[in-house]
């Protein structure tokens, strides 16, 4: 199992985030539309970014490895890519 440097809050949002389209397309098979219209709402703060970033975005970066009861375990290697 890979060890986790950081472990991080998911918090909710007022508003939902913009998703790049990218990311929304490699989600797309891999989760209903209902959870992701629920995580579009979520982000976490970042220890990479130094930001807030959506939780979408922090899900499909290489350093993600699992989120569990509402936390994010993170390598803390690389970056999320923010475009």
């Amino acid at each position: 199992m890979e060890e986790s440097r950081f472990t991080i809050e998911v918090r909710l949002a007022d508003r939902p985030f913009r998703v790049p389209k990218e990311v929304s397309e490699e989600i797309k098979g891999v989760l209903s539309r209902k959870m992701l219209s629920r995580m579009k709402k979520e982000y976490v703060e970042c220890p990479i970014a130094k930001d807030r970033v959506p939780f979408l975005i922090c899900f499909v970066c290489p350093s993600f490895i699992r989120r569990v009861k509402g936390v994010v375990h993170c390598k803390g290697e690389e970056g999320p890519s923010l475009k």
